[in-house]
């Protein structure tokens, strides 16, 4: 089996009113998700996370010490790949997008970040940093319905 690595950031600016979380669209599978992207050479995990956040968007971040998850999944058939993410807030806000892979970026409010992205891990990785940024104020909408 192949193993495969990557490292990136779901990276967050505070505005007066809300935190906001940036979310990228890819290029080429179409989802929203977070920067990311594989590791180079002798980079370490947080290296790597901040070059492909400001290769893919433009922004520097100031990564956050105590924020470190692993997600781990099998995107094609004998490969396991590992993404680890940092929390990261943003240190300027004039965004460049990397054309090459990525088709869209967007700030956007917690809330409708967790709705937005694809995959549950996402959704799962936002919940945990929300626990960090904002312990009591994120409760996202759980649909039991059909027709929801």
């Amino acid at each position: 089996m192949k193993f495969e690595k990557s490292c990136g950031a779901i990276v967050y600016r505070k505005t007066k009113s809300q935190t906001e979380l940036l979310l990228i669209k890819n290029r080429y599978g179409g989802h929203w998700s977070f920067p990311k992207g594989h590791m180079e050479g002798t980079e370490t995990e947080t290296q790597t996370a901040l070059r492909e956040v400001k290769e893919e968007t433009g922004l520097d971040i100031l990564i956050q010490e105590d924020f470190r998850q692993a997600v781990e999944y099998f995107p094609k058939p004998n490969v396991r790949k590992q993404v680890v993410y940092f929390l990261g807030e943003a240190q300027s806000m004039k965004l460049k997008r990397q054309v090459e892979e990525v088709s869209c970026i967007a700030w956007t409010d917690i809330y409708k970040a967790y709705h937005m992205v694809t995959f549950k891990n996402d959704r799962d990785l936002i919940s945990m940093a929300v626990e960090r940024l904002q312990p009591s104020d994120f409760h996202p909408m759980i649909c039991t319905s059909k027709n929801a």
